[in-house]
């Protein structure tokens, strides 16, 4: 059986900057970097985890209860 991917830090400061500036775009000014990496970040941590962390809509974004709590442990170790 092989071993789950390990969790990339960069993935997980790009998943709490998006929450703590309310977007991919903010996030991705604030750590500047494009749009383009933090989305990606953000989808390879989901994918990582096996778990939605954001709901993303035309209008924009929207943590999901397991993004919440995962931001929750997440934030407080940064």
């Amino acid at each position: 059986m092989s071993e789950p991917a390990p969790v990339d830090l960069l993935d997980v400061i790009a998943f709490v900057r998006v929450v703590e500036t309310g977007s991919i775009a903010n996030a991705a000014v604030r750590l500047g970097v494009a749009k383009s990496i933090v989305s990606r970040r953000v989808s390879r941590l989901e994918s990582v985890l096996g778990a939605q962390l954001l709901t993303r809509t035309p209008k924009g974004m929207t943590l999901t209860d397991i993004g919440r709590e995962y931001h929750a442990r997440a934030g407080a170790g940064l």
